[in-house]
């Protein structure tokens, strides 16, 4: 197993499926890894995929239509089982063939895509998933390492400048627009790469929640090159 996942308190490493869905975040640990080194030329089945917009769902059809190698057939085996696993748990993953995401550029001091470190929230209990089989992977960082940046004086103080209300709606002005997800790392902060084939699943903030939620981001895309993103 991958020392660089071990170290630390934030994540726990798993080998089965069973056990990243049935083990429970406790402590500084909200992220969990069922670690795998994959067989398969993932690669392949990128190529044949068509790009329609910038970022495509591919439905199992797509990939079951694609002419493969061994390899690509190897490869589209491991991301079929996948979704299978995770509908058959109850979830709703997604098959993302990624070039980038929206940006949010409106403000110079604050930004609200997923290129920034941020957290998810549900109103219900659930999780976050995610396996990144080609390109670029995510980044989580520990709680400790970061700060919401509707805490820093002078962000939170522009803030104030945009909302247009009373102050008790402050804190709801901020919820609405998706501020308070979102965090500043440190200096020193040493955030972590998911790298390609771990299916992670990570704490989300919802009522239910037993620890902080898992602050992360998705990666700056390499140019040329598209991510093949499982999500839900």
């Amino acid at each position: 197993m991958n020392n660089t996942f071990s170290e630390g308190n934030q994540i726990g490493i798993v080998s089965t499926f069973s056990d990243l869905m049935n083990t429970d975040f406790k402590g500084e640990m909200n992220a969990l890894c069922w670690y795998r080194n994959l067989d398969g030329d993932f690669n392949e089945i990128v190529s044949q995929l068509t790009l329609k917009e910038n970022i495509t769902e591919v439905c199992p059809e797509d990939l079951i239509a694609l002419q493969l190698s061994e390899k690509g057939n190897i490869a589209r085996e491991i991301i079929l089982n996948d979704l299978q696993l995770l509908s058959d748990f109850g979830a709703s993953p997604s098959l993302n063939l990624l070039k980038c995401y929206e940006r949010d550029d409106e403000f110079d001091f604050i930004s609200t895509d997923v290129y920034s470190f941020h957290v998810d929230r549900s109103p219900i209990a659930t999780d976050t998933f995610l396996c990144t089989y080609h390109g670029t992977a995510s980044d989580i960082i520990s709680n400790t390492q970061a700060e919401q940046k509707i805490l820093i004086p002078e962000i939170r103080a522009k803030l104030k400048e945009l909302h247009d209300g009373p102050s008790e709606e402050f804190e709801n002005f901020l919820k609405e627009n998706y501020f308070d997800l979102h965090y500043q790392v440190h200096p020193d902060a040493e955030p972590v790469n998911l790298g390609l084939g771990h299916l992670w699943r990570l704490a989300v903030d919802h009522p239910k929640q037993q620890v902080l939620p898992c602050i992360h981001r998705a990666p700056i895309e390499k140019e040329g090159e598209y991510r093949l993103l499982l999500i839900c």
